[in-house]
């Protein structure tokens, strides 16, 4: 008896079924807001400050730290887009950094030097 070969084309059939993820996206942006919001409330009381900062003996006008941290918690956003796989839903990279950038040295100086 001779065995016969049989070639068989791939097909879409033949693909293992996709894995399922065991949180929600729903789930893990409600826990961030929720962090987010607890370290405002912890932070804010102890935030009452003049516009001028001492760091190492030298007088740092508040908006130079409140850019610094803008641009910080930029980069940390980025890299929560990063690992989240999460870039194909936004739109254009340099108008979303930009505006998160804005956001985050705004939002730094409404909490931190209102007064």
């Amino acid at each position: 008896m001779k065995a016969q070969v049989v070639r068989v084309a791939p097909s879409n059939s033949n693909k293992p079924p996709p894995v399922r993820r065991t949180r929600s996206r729903r789930v893990a942006i409600t826990g961030l807001l929720l962090l987010i919001a607890t370290l405002i409330f912890v932070v804010r009381p102890v935030s009452h400050r003049s516009p001028t900062i001492d760091i190492v003996g030298s007088y740092f006008p508040a908006w130079m730290v409140c850019i610094i941290s803008g641009l910080t918690l930029t980069l940390i956003a980025h890299w929560i887009v990063q690992v989240c796989r999460l870039k194909p839903y936004l739109g254009p990279a340099p108008l979303i950094y930009s505006s998160l950038m804005i956001i985050f040295t705004f939002a730094t100086w409404i909490l931190f030097y209102q007064n």
